[in-house]
């Protein structure tokens, strides 16, 4: 039995180091250094095969290293390592049968060995086997394998292994929804490295890190390792890793939205880079970025430097996507009228994304030549040639199925849906979108971190696909909109409310159970107000009844305008100009639909809102004689299938408050929130916190201790659209959401109930940010509370304290609904002189259950 090759594994070095220095999906790992045995034949073939597959020439690699493992039948260790990187090749390739099978044979050879040259061989394969389970979707199996692998990554003294295995753990549990715990793990990796001397495997090891915490949104710590991994490669003088590190630098600044920082770190990757991959990987996200930030002045210039890296780069599916996202620039500065320098022409930008097909059937990849003949089927599109278009797109998506690419499919199945409309099909456009968006659903979990060779934004790559099917479905034409047509619409908003808060946690975790209204409440309408690019439509679903629809026709534009100016209006104590703008969005959105309201005895109004409507508050829409809050209660829901419909139990209620009055880490004293929560507990017993005493330990005991259905946190807090900058403010620290939440739902008294409310008292949707009302309801959703309070700006702190007595009062001794007794403490301040202003009442928004 000849010896296993193990030192010319050492290539797998250059997996972590070079291929993917976006966001890896899952790390690769080589063992730790061990003597050379003499090269054979195999050992020869091995070595081409790795390097080929280095060269992401997936197609001949997989040739090679299938010529090993006939050459290695007698030799049980060498061939078992040959199948795993044969498998890992097959992988590229999208065969995943043959890569199963490959890693199901080399696992039986390695079957009831313990040596020291078999373990190591075993931990590699288990690793592989885990990449591939994850890929298939099968998280729990791949999470498995990646902890065995662990084990025997310690038995073989492979440090760098450990690391790299832990850190796929955390993958895996992410893609699971177990954010928690995939933190926990990533901070395990960060200690574990934190403890070894600086090396070069050190270096590499914290920018996997660095990666992985900026794939599940922990952008901070992201930066922080990035770091301190970029310090130890300077010691080193490791000038190629140096520029790795960079690029990643570049990427998690520009998650961060610090753009010119992103922009230092590219040009200092592409100047310091010695593999021209890097070098060409840099200046692409530099244009990419100066698109994106609408700098036309320096992206034109770089095209002369950026062009030939391009086109000179080898053949492998790195140059075929580098191609491909030259090509994607070169379209978008196409389409700039500003841009007058002279550009590559559609012909020629075609011809560079037509390379990227060549090169890709060339190289056998089957994945990549999908990618690329559906970016130049997207080229045909814009040109208006629609037949080449059509033809590409189908070639492009017969593809990508054939590989279960689903992260790609999804855009082939919409392009294809766009061009249906475009040749008037709107009946096979409307089949292609709903096919899109189910693909989108089986997606889910690799939403969060999806394939780094498809670059991906949820605004620009999910969000539209949704927008346009419900444009199509409620498409004014001969006939009325079906009730079919009707219902879709109402679903795909739904499910777009669903994405937008996965995208928000980066995790699919949420739990979504379709429910009728009727099942909720039969005195209850929901509406569902959308904005499209050309009109304004809104669905009202009320109890028993068809669902009916109207749609204006506006500008998405003057909508959003209209919408912006009514916020600030209301939101400002000094304006006196606020009723006609109210007025003006009552006309849009309630008046068509009022007549039918009334008829059905409806006392409470559920709004499903959508973009910029989630920052404005619908209680302070006015008919002209009153506002809205006078008439209906008024409660938000990110969508119905989310919502828990069981109403607050009054029996025992108690609660746990929380806050702070005095000023801490920049921020202003609330003074009244003393009085607030002594005033509260007077009305309902419970634990409270204050001041220095509220801090996040403390909260966390209490929680967990506590068996009070209602939390009540008065402090300084923001919600926004990126979930690292939605916080709450504690007296040693700022709690962020995802802390927040999973804190909330650390409650470990056996059969404990979950919490009936949590009340966020003091905060405000972040100034600027349009989207910035789903961190209110990214925490109303993830913190597992029926129902949520928060506020949509800082209010005055006597306003809030008079408002949360007066609507604690209503819940406890009139044991009125929730909604109902929000509406009452928002009458009791609007019929005050002092409060009567929108500013004072308005902001109070009631997420999820109101019953």
């Amino acid at each position: 039995m000849g010896r296993p090759m193990l030192g010319l594994v050492l290539f797998l070095v250059a997996l972590v180091t070079v291929l993917w220095v976006h966001k890896p999906l899952v790390a690769q790992v080589s063992p730790a250094p061990v003597a050379q045995p003499t090269l054979t034949a195999s050992a020869s073939l091995l070595e081409q095969g790795m390097q080929l597959y280095q060269n992401q020439q997936f197609a001949e690699a997989a040739k090679v290293l299938q010529q090993v493992v006939d050459q290695t039948q007698d030799k049980p260790l060498d061939r078992a390592l040959a199948l795993n990187f044969l498998s890992l090749t097959q992988q590229k390739l999208g065969q995943w049968t043959p890569a199963t099978a490959a890693l199901t044979t080399s696992l039986r050879l390695l079957e009831g060995r313990s040596d020291r040259e078999a373990i190591p061989i075993r931990a590699r394969v288990l690793n592989t086997q885990g990449q591939l389970q994850l890929s298939q979707g099968q998280g729990e199996a791949a999470l498995e394998s990646w902890r065995q692998a662990t084990v025997a990554y310690r038995q073989a003294g492979d440090g760098e292994g450990v690391v790299i295995s832990q850190i796929n753990q955390a993958q895996a549990l992410q893609t699971l929804g177990l954010y928690q715990q995939a933190l926990d793990q990533l901070l395990q990796v960060g200690q574990t490295l934190q403890g070894q001397p600086n090396s070069l495997t050190k270096a590499i090891g914290l920018r996997s890190l660095g990666n992985a915490l900026r794939v599940v949104g922990d952008l901070q710590q992201s930066q922080t390792v990035l770091n301190q991994s970029l310090t130890i490669a300077r010691e080193l003088k490791a000038t190629q890793v140096i520029a790795e590190i960079n690029l990643s630098l570049g990427n998690t600044a520009q998650a961060r939205q610090t753009f010119p920082e992103a922009l230092n770190f590219y040009r200092q990757a592409a100047t310091t880079a010695v593999l021209p991959l890097t070098r060409t990987q840099a200046h692409l996200n530099q244009l990419s970025l100066l698109l994106d930030t609408r700098n036309w002045a320096e992206a034109v210039p770089l095209i002369p430097t950026l062009q030939p890296l391009v086109l000179n780069l080898p053949p492998s599916r790195a140059a075929v996507y580098a191609r491909i996202n030259f090509a994607q620039s070169l379209t978008r500065l196409r389409q700039v009228p500003e841009v007058q320098n002279p550009l590559p022409s559609w012909p020629d930008i075609a011809r560079i994304t037509a390379g990227a097909v060549q090169q890709a059937k060339t190289l056998g990849d089957t994945r990549a030549e999908s990618f690329a003949l559906g970016n130049l089927g997207r080229l045909y599109e814009q040109t208006q040639q629609w037949g080449t278009a059509q033809e590409l797109t189908q070639q492009a998506l017969l593809l990508a199925q054939g590989v279960n690419a689903k992260d790609i499919t999804y855009r082939w199945q919409w392009q294809t849906g766009r061009l249906y409309r475009a040749t008037g099909n709107p009946q096979g456009a409307i089949a292609a979108y709903q096919e899109a968006v189910t693909t989108l659903k089986a997606l889910r979990s690799d939403l969060v971190s999806i394939n780094p060779e498809v670059q991906f934004s949820f605004r620009d790559s999910v969000e539209p696909i949704y927008r346009e099917l419900v444009s199509l479905l409620l498409k004014p034409g001969k006939q009325e909109v079906s009730q079919e047509n009707l219902d879709q619409a109402r679903l795909a908003i739904e499910s777009l409310q669903l994405a937008e808060l996965e995208d928000f946690f980066r995790q699919a975790c949420l739990d979504a159970n379709p429910v009728k209204i009727d099942q909720i409440d039969r005195t209850a309408a929901v509406l569902y107000p959308i904005i499209l690019p050309d009109r304004l439509e809104v669905i009202l679903s009320l109890p028993g009844k068809p669902l009916t629809h109207t749609a204006l026709s506006l500008p998405q534009e003057e909508v959003e305008r209209a919408l912006r100016e009514l916020r600030i209006a209301v939101a400002s104590p000094i304006s006196r100009d606020y009723l006609p703008l109210s007025q003006r969005v009552y006309r849009w959105l309630i008046q068509p639909l009022e007549g039918a309201i009334e008829q059905s005895q409806v006392k409470t109004l559920v709004f499903v809102l959508d973009g910029v409507m989630r920052n404005v508050p619908m209680t302070a829409l006015h008919d002209g004689k009153q506002f809205l809050v006078e008439k209906y209660g008024v409660a938000l829901a990110p969508g119905l299938q989310l919502l828990d419909v069981k109403p607050l139990q009054q029996e025992r209620l108690k609660i746990l408050a929380a806050g702070l009055s005095e000023a801490r880490q920049g921020f202003t004293p609330l003074p009244s929130v003393e009085t607030e929560i002594t005033q509260i507990r007077s009305k309902i017993p419970g634990t409270a916190l204050l001041n220095d005493d509220f801090t996040i330990e403390n909260l966390r005991n209490q929680v967990e201790i506590s068996v009070a259905p209602i939390v009540h946190l008065a402090t300084h807090g923001e919600f926004s659209s990126r979930a690292d900058r939605t916080f709450i403010l504690t007296w040693d620290d700022r709690l962020n959401v995802r802390q927040l939440t999973d804190l909330l739902r650390e409650r470990s008294v056996p059969g404990q109930a979950p919490i009936e409310l949590l009340v966020l008292s003091a905060c405000r949707t972040a100034i600027g940010d349009r989207r910035a009302a789903l961190g209110l309801a990214g925490v109303a959703v993830r913190a597992g509370a029926r129902s949520t309070i928060g506020t949509l700006w800082y209010v005055s702190d006597e306003a809030t304290q008079s408002l949360m007595v007066q609507f604690y009062q209503e819940l406890i001794q009139k044991a009125t609904s929730k909604s109902e007794s929000l509406r009452q403490a928002q009458k009791f301040l609007l019929a005050s002189e002092t409060y009567s202003h929108p500013y004072y009442w308005a902001p109070y928004v009631l997420v999820g259950n109101w019953l």
